[in-house]
Protein backbone atom coordinates (compact mmCIF):
# COMPACT_ATOMS: atom_id res chain seq x y z
CA UNK A 1 0.00 0.00 0.00
CA UNK A 2 3.13 2.40 0.18
CA UNK A 3 2.66 3.83 3.56
CA UNK A 4 4.53 3.15 6.86
CA UNK A 5 2.21 1.87 9.67
CA UNK A 6 3.49 3.54 12.96
CA UNK A 7 2.87 1.73 15.94
CA UNK A 8 3.56 2.52 19.84
CA UNK A 9 4.92 -1.05 21.10
CA UNK A 10 4.62 -1.57 24.98
CA UNK A 11 8.53 -2.09 25.89
CA UNK A 12 7.99 -1.83 29.41
CA UNK A 13 5.09 -2.85 31.69
CA UNK A 14 4.52 0.47 33.58
CA UNK A 15 5.18 0.98 37.38
CA UNK A 16 2.34 4.06 38.38
CA UNK A 17 1.69 6.21 35.46
CA UNK A 18 2.81 5.04 32.34
CA UNK A 19 6.70 7.01 31.53
CA UNK A 20 7.70 7.77 27.65
CA UNK A 21 10.23 4.92 27.92
CA UNK A 22 7.33 2.30 28.68
CA UNK A 23 6.77 2.21 24.99
CA UNK A 24 8.66 2.31 21.51
CA UNK A 25 7.09 4.18 18.84
CA UNK A 26 8.07 1.76 15.64
CA UNK A 27 7.30 1.59 11.50
CA UNK A 28 6.03 -1.56 10.26
CA UNK A 29 4.78 -2.18 6.45
CA UNK A 30 1.02 -1.26 6.19
CA UNK A 31 -0.57 -4.65 6.52
CA UNK A 32 -2.44 -6.36 2.85
CA UNK A 33 -5.53 -8.00 3.85
CA UNK A 34 -5.75 -11.70 3.47
CA UNK A 35 -8.62 -13.36 2.20
CA UNK A 36 -11.64 -12.46 4.55
CA UNK A 37 -9.96 -9.26 6.20
CA UNK A 38 -10.09 -5.75 5.75
CA UNK A 39 -7.52 -3.29 6.48
CA UNK A 40 -9.10 -0.05 8.78
CA UNK A 41 -6.83 3.27 8.72
CA UNK A 42 -7.51 4.67 12.57
CA UNK A 43 -9.26 8.13 12.67
CA UNK A 44 -9.66 8.31 16.47
CA UNK A 45 -8.55 6.50 19.62
CA UNK A 46 -10.63 5.42 22.49
CA UNK A 47 -8.55 6.18 25.74
CA UNK A 48 -10.46 4.42 28.66
CA UNK A 49 -8.69 3.15 32.01
CA UNK A 50 -8.93 0.03 30.96
CA UNK A 51 -5.92 0.43 28.32
CA UNK A 52 -4.15 0.68 31.78
CA UNK A 53 -4.73 -2.83 32.93
CA UNK A 54 -4.21 -4.45 29.43
CA UNK A 55 -0.55 -3.32 30.03
CA UNK A 56 -0.66 -4.54 33.28
CA UNK A 57 0.05 -8.13 34.48
CA UNK A 58 -3.33 -8.10 35.79
CA UNK A 59 -6.02 -10.88 35.33
CA UNK A 60 -8.54 -9.40 33.03
CA UNK A 61 -11.25 -10.72 30.51
CA UNK A 62 -8.38 -10.62 27.75
CA UNK A 63 -4.56 -11.64 28.10
CA UNK A 64 -2.17 -8.69 28.78
CA UNK A 65 -0.31 -7.09 26.03
CA UNK A 66 2.57 -8.45 25.24
CA UNK A 67 5.76 -6.84 24.93
CA UNK A 68 6.54 -5.61 21.30
CA UNK A 69 3.25 -5.53 20.89
CA UNK A 70 0.92 -2.52 19.92
CA UNK A 71 -0.45 -1.52 22.58
CA UNK A 72 -4.31 -2.70 23.00
CA UNK A 73 -7.06 0.05 22.64
CA UNK A 74 -10.14 0.73 21.05
CA UNK A 75 -10.48 2.93 17.95
CA UNK A 76 -12.16 3.89 15.09
CA UNK A 77 -11.59 4.53 11.13
CA UNK A 78 -12.37 3.75 7.89
CA UNK A 79 -11.69 0.50 5.09
CA UNK A 80 -8.78 1.24 3.04
CA UNK A 81 -8.88 -2.58 1.53
CA UNK A 82 -11.33 -5.13 1.94
CA UNK A 83 -11.69 -8.97 0.92
CA UNK A 84 -14.19 -9.50 2.81
CA UNK A 85 -17.95 -8.80 2.07
CA UNK A 86 -19.22 -7.55 5.08
CA UNK A 87 -16.55 -4.21 4.88
CA UNK A 88 -16.03 -2.47 2.01
CA UNK A 89 -13.42 0.35 1.14
CA UNK A 90 -15.20 3.70 2.72
CA UNK A 91 -16.89 1.83 5.70
CA UNK A 92 -16.54 3.28 8.93
CA UNK A 93 -15.80 0.78 11.78
CA UNK A 94 -15.57 0.50 15.31
CA UNK A 95 -12.93 -2.48 16.64
CA UNK A 96 -9.97 -2.67 18.72
CA UNK A 97 -7.27 -0.73 16.30
CA UNK A 98 -4.26 -0.62 19.21
CA UNK A 99 -1.79 2.17 18.77
CA UNK A 100 -1.45 2.10 15.41
CA UNK A 101 -1.98 3.73 12.21
CA UNK A 102 -3.93 0.71 10.58
CA UNK A 103 -5.22 -2.45 11.86
CA UNK A 104 -6.36 -5.34 10.34
CA UNK A 105 -10.12 -6.46 11.08
CA UNK A 106 -12.33 -9.55 10.56
CA UNK A 107 -16.22 -10.17 10.39
CA UNK A 108 -15.84 -12.19 13.57
CA UNK A 109 -17.28 -9.82 16.42
CA UNK A 110 -14.48 -7.30 17.25
CA UNK A 111 -15.23 -5.07 14.35
CA UNK A 112 -18.43 -2.91 14.30
CA UNK A 113 -19.33 -1.31 11.08
CA UNK A 114 -20.91 2.02 11.95
CA UNK A 115 -23.79 3.95 10.63
CA UNK A 116 -22.71 6.41 7.96
CA UNK A 117 -24.23 8.87 10.12
CA UNK A 118 -22.86 8.34 12.93
CA UNK A 119 -19.50 10.65 14.19
CA UNK A 120 -16.48 8.38 14.86
CA UNK A 121 -16.13 10.29 18.07
CA UNK A 122 -19.91 9.49 19.19
CA UNK A 123 -19.23 6.05 18.47
CA UNK A 124 -16.14 5.38 21.09
CA UNK A 125 -17.52 7.88 23.48
CA UNK A 126 -21.74 8.39 24.57
CA UNK A 127 -22.72 6.08 21.62
CA UNK A 128 -20.15 3.57 21.86
CA UNK A 129 -18.85 1.49 25.02
CA UNK A 130 -19.29 4.31 27.90
CA UNK A 131 -22.95 5.24 26.89
CA UNK A 132 -23.54 1.39 27.09
CA UNK A 133 -21.47 0.63 30.68
CA UNK A 134 -23.82 3.72 31.91
CA UNK A 135 -26.55 2.15 30.72
CA UNK A 136 -26.19 -1.05 31.55
CA UNK A 137 -24.54 -0.35 35.04
CA UNK A 138 -27.32 2.20 36.19
CA UNK A 139 -30.35 1.12 34.26
CA UNK A 140 -30.17 -2.72 34.65
CA UNK A 141 -27.94 -2.89 37.62
CA UNK A 142 -28.66 -0.04 39.43
CA UNK A 143 -32.35 0.67 38.75
CA UNK A 144 -32.89 3.75 40.22
CA UNK A 145 -36.51 4.82 41.31
CA UNK A 146 -37.73 8.22 41.43
CA UNK A 147 -36.90 10.39 44.32
CA UNK A 148 -33.86 8.08 45.56
CA UNK A 149 -30.15 9.23 45.85
CA UNK A 150 -28.10 8.26 43.72
CA UNK A 151 -24.40 8.94 43.85
CA UNK A 152 -21.79 8.54 40.80
CA UNK A 153 -18.24 8.91 41.07
CA UNK A 154 -16.26 10.49 38.41
CA UNK A 155 -19.18 11.97 37.53
CA UNK A 156 -17.40 13.97 34.91
CA UNK A 157 -15.90 11.39 33.35
CA UNK A 158 -16.88 9.47 29.95
CA UNK A 159 -19.06 6.63 31.67
CA UNK A 160 -19.78 8.80 35.27
CA UNK A 161 -21.31 12.03 32.96
CA UNK A 162 -23.77 9.49 31.06
CA UNK A 163 -24.67 7.23 34.19
CA UNK A 164 -25.97 10.51 36.34
CA UNK A 165 -27.97 11.89 33.17
CA UNK A 166 -29.82 8.80 33.03
CA UNK A 167 -30.26 8.45 36.72
CA UNK A 168 -31.92 11.95 36.43
CA UNK A 169 -34.00 10.81 33.69
CA UNK A 170 -35.54 8.30 36.05
CA UNK A 171 -36.70 10.47 39.01
CA UNK A 172 -33.46 10.36 41.14
CA UNK A 173 -31.63 12.85 43.15
CA UNK A 174 -27.84 12.65 41.64
CA UNK A 175 -25.05 13.95 43.53
CA UNK A 176 -21.40 13.50 41.33
CA UNK A 177 -18.38 13.24 42.58
CA UNK A 178 -15.23 14.79 40.42
CA UNK A 179 -11.72 16.05 41.05
CA UNK A 180 -12.03 19.59 40.00
CA UNK A 181 -14.24 22.48 40.96
CA UNK A 182 -14.86 23.16 37.10
CA UNK A 183 -15.63 19.72 36.89
CA UNK A 184 -18.62 19.68 39.87
CA UNK A 185 -19.48 23.02 38.27
CA UNK A 186 -20.27 21.31 34.39
CA UNK A 187 -22.00 18.28 35.37
CA UNK A 188 -24.19 20.79 37.54
CA UNK A 189 -24.66 23.59 35.50
CA UNK A 190 -24.70 21.85 32.07
CA UNK A 191 -25.59 17.95 32.81
CA UNK A 192 -28.40 18.79 35.40
CA UNK A 193 -27.01 16.93 38.77
CA UNK A 194 -28.60 18.17 42.07
CA UNK A 195 -24.97 18.48 43.75
CA UNK A 196 -21.36 17.37 43.28
CA UNK A 197 -18.55 16.91 45.71
CA UNK A 198 -15.26 17.57 45.10
CA UNK A 199 -13.23 14.50 46.30
CA UNK A 200 -9.87 16.54 46.87
CA UNK A 201 -11.62 19.21 49.01
CA UNK A 202 -9.89 18.45 52.60
CA UNK A 203 -13.50 18.14 53.42
CA UNK A 204 -14.98 15.67 51.45
CA UNK A 205 -16.20 13.00 53.56
CA UNK A 206 -18.34 16.39 55.37
CA UNK A 207 -19.37 17.24 51.93
CA UNK A 208 -20.47 14.49 50.75
CA UNK A 209 -22.54 13.45 53.64
CA UNK A 210 -23.90 17.42 53.52
CA UNK A 211 -24.91 16.50 49.92
CA UNK A 212 -26.76 12.83 50.93
CA UNK A 213 -28.75 13.90 53.73
CA UNK A 214 -30.94 10.78 52.78
CA UNK A 215 -28.09 8.81 52.39
CA UNK A 216 -27.34 6.67 49.16
CA UNK A 217 -29.85 4.36 47.66
CA UNK A 218 -27.64 4.00 44.54
CA UNK A 219 -24.02 4.37 44.18
CA UNK A 220 -22.22 3.88 40.55
CA UNK A 221 -18.27 3.58 41.46
CA UNK A 222 -15.79 4.43 38.46
CA UNK A 223 -12.70 5.26 41.48
CA UNK A 224 -12.67 2.71 43.99
CA UNK A 225 -10.49 3.23 47.18
CA UNK A 226 -11.24 6.05 49.81
CA UNK A 227 -14.57 7.56 47.71
CA UNK A 228 -15.64 3.92 47.55
CA UNK A 229 -14.92 3.77 51.12
CA UNK A 230 -16.53 7.18 52.04
CA UNK A 231 -19.98 6.19 49.83
CA UNK A 232 -20.15 3.18 51.73
CA UNK A 233 -20.29 4.00 54.76
CA UNK A 234 -23.68 7.09 53.43
CA UNK A 235 -25.95 3.79 51.98
CA UNK A 236 -29.25 3.52 52.69
CA UNK A 237 -31.57 0.34 53.43
CA UNK A 238 -31.05 -1.99 50.37
CA UNK A 239 -28.77 0.35 48.55
CA UNK A 240 -26.96 -0.92 45.46
CA UNK A 241 -23.76 -0.51 44.68
CA UNK A 242 -22.66 -0.73 40.82
CA UNK A 243 -18.98 -1.63 40.09
CA UNK A 244 -17.96 -0.10 37.18
CA UNK A 245 -14.63 0.49 37.37
CA UNK A 246 -11.11 1.36 40.34
CA UNK A 247 -9.04 3.76 38.77
CA UNK A 248 -7.56 5.19 42.00
CA UNK A 249 -5.97 1.96 42.40
CA UNK A 250 -5.09 0.46 38.54
CA UNK A 251 -1.76 2.72 38.91
CA UNK A 252 -1.20 1.19 42.38
CA UNK A 253 2.32 -1.06 42.55
CA UNK A 254 0.43 -3.34 45.26
CA UNK A 255 -3.22 -3.85 45.91
CA UNK A 256 -4.30 -1.81 48.45
CA UNK A 257 -6.55 -3.54 51.36
CA UNK A 258 -10.10 -3.91 50.38
CA UNK A 259 -12.55 -1.52 51.70
CA UNK A 260 -12.76 -0.53 55.66
CA UNK A 261 -16.55 0.16 55.58
CA UNK A 262 -17.82 -3.20 53.41
CA UNK A 263 -19.70 -4.31 56.39
CA UNK A 264 -21.97 -1.57 55.57
CA UNK A 265 -23.16 -4.22 52.95
CA UNK A 266 -24.30 -6.29 55.98
CA UNK A 267 -25.79 -3.46 58.53
CA UNK A 268 -28.11 -2.10 54.90
CA UNK A 269 -29.00 -5.17 53.28
CA UNK A 270 -27.40 -3.56 50.63
CA UNK A 271 -25.55 -5.14 47.18
CA UNK A 272 -22.26 -4.98 45.09
CA UNK A 273 -22.34 -6.23 41.88
CA UNK A 274 -19.53 -5.90 39.18
CA UNK A 275 -20.58 -6.35 35.55
CA UNK A 276 -19.60 -6.21 31.88
CA UNK A 277 -21.02 -5.09 29.24
CA UNK A 278 -20.06 -7.93 26.75
CA UNK A 279 -22.23 -10.28 28.55
CA UNK A 280 -25.28 -7.82 27.15
CA UNK A 281 -23.93 -7.83 23.42
CA UNK A 282 -27.14 -8.48 21.88
CA UNK A 283 -28.58 -5.57 23.52
CA UNK A 284 -25.67 -3.39 22.06
CA UNK A 285 -27.58 -1.89 19.08
CA UNK A 286 -31.06 -1.42 21.00
CA UNK A 287 -28.83 0.43 23.30
CA UNK A 288 -27.37 2.54 21.18
CA UNK A 289 -30.41 3.53 19.30
CA UNK A 290 -31.75 4.57 22.88
CA UNK A 291 -28.73 6.81 23.43
CA UNK A 292 -28.74 8.17 20.29
CA UNK A 293 -32.47 9.15 19.95
CA UNK A 294 -31.68 11.49 23.83
CA UNK A 295 -28.80 12.51 21.86
CA UNK A 296 -30.32 13.92 19.32
CA UNK A 297 -33.77 15.31 21.79
CA UNK A 298 -31.08 17.48 23.41
CA UNK A 299 -32.12 15.30 26.57
CA UNK A 300 -28.67 13.78 26.87
CA UNK A 301 -25.33 15.63 26.63
CA UNK A 302 -21.98 14.81 25.92
CA UNK A 303 -18.55 16.22 25.50
CA UNK A 304 -14.84 15.58 24.17
CA UNK A 305 -12.10 15.86 24.96
CA UNK A 306 -9.25 15.72 22.35
CA UNK A 307 -5.37 15.47 22.06
CA UNK A 308 -4.19 15.25 18.43
CA UNK A 309 -1.28 12.73 17.44
CA UNK A 310 -0.38 9.12 17.94
CA UNK A 311 2.64 9.66 20.09
CA UNK A 312 0.31 11.60 22.43
CA UNK A 313 -1.09 8.41 23.31
CA UNK A 314 0.47 7.57 26.40
CA UNK A 315 0.19 11.47 28.15
CA UNK A 316 -3.67 11.18 26.98
CA UNK A 317 -3.77 7.62 29.30
CA UNK A 318 -2.09 9.38 32.04
CA UNK A 319 -4.61 12.32 31.98
CA UNK A 320 -7.71 9.73 32.95
CA UNK A 321 -5.51 9.43 36.21
CA UNK A 322 -4.20 12.78 37.09
CA UNK A 323 -7.95 14.22 36.39
CA UNK A 324 -6.44 16.29 33.65
CA UNK A 325 -9.72 15.91 31.10
CA UNK A 326 -12.89 16.07 30.92
CA UNK A 327 -15.15 14.23 29.09
CA UNK A 328 -14.75 11.93 26.78
CA UNK A 329 -10.64 11.48 25.91
CA UNK A 330 -10.01 10.48 22.35
CA UNK A 331 -6.85 10.66 20.23
CA UNK A 332 -7.17 11.98 16.76
CA UNK A 333 -4.61 10.03 14.70
CA UNK A 334 -5.81 10.77 11.61
CA UNK A 335 -8.57 12.15 9.66
CA UNK A 336 -9.89 11.96 5.76
CA UNK A 337 -7.18 14.07 4.61
CA UNK A 338 -3.98 14.25 6.94
CA UNK A 339 -2.36 10.69 5.70
CA UNK A 340 -2.84 8.92 2.04
CA UNK A 341 -3.87 5.66 1.88
CA UNK A 342 -3.50 2.74 -0.90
Amino acid sequence: MGVVNRQLTLAHRPDGLVRPEDFALVEAPVPEPAEGEAVVRTEYLSIDPTVRTWISEARSYFPPVAIGEPVRCPGAGRVVASAVDAFAVGDPVYTLTGWQDYAVVRDDGFATRLPDDMALTAALGVLGNNGITAYVGMLDIGRPQEGETVVVSAAAGATGSVAGQLAKRAGARVVGIAGRPDKCAWVVDELGFDACVDHRAPDFVERLRAATPQRVDVYFDNVGGPVLDAVLKRLAGHARVVLCGAIAVYNAEHKPPGPANYLELITQRATMTGFNTFDHWDRFGEITDQLAGWLADGSLRSREHVLDGLERAPEALNMLFTGDNLGKLLVRVADDQSRPVA
